[in-house]
C-alpha cells in the first residue's frame, strides 16, 4: 500500500507552507520516492533537523505507507 506524490507534497507543505516539493516516483511502486525540499525554514538548521522537519510532516507515515524516501533539503536562493 502506497502513497501518492501529490499527497506527500501536501503533507509537507502543510508543514512548511513556503516550501518548494518536487516528488520523484524512483521505482513506479508508490513506494520508493525521492523528495527535494527548498524552505526558508531549514536556515540555521543542520541538515538533520531539516530532515526531521520533513519527516515530522509526515505524521509518521514513513515506514507504513510510505516505504522508502530519499531526502535532500535546501535553503532558497
Amino acid at each position: 500500500m502506497g502513497m501518492a506524490a501529490d499527497d506527500i507534497a501536501a503533507l509537507i507543505k502543510a508543514a512548511l507552507p513556503d516550501a518548494e516539493v518536487t516528488i520523484t516516483d524512483l521505482a513506479g511502486d508508490g513506494d520508493h520516492y525521492a523528495a527535494h525540499v527548498v524552505s526558508a525554514a531549514f536556515a540555521g538548521k543542520n541538515r538533520v533537523a531539516q530532515h526531521q522537519l520533513v519527516y515530522k510532516a509526515l505524521g509518521g507515515r514513513m515506514g507504513g505507507e510510505l516505504h522508502a524516501l530519499q531526502l535532500t533539503t535546501a535553503l532558497p536562493n
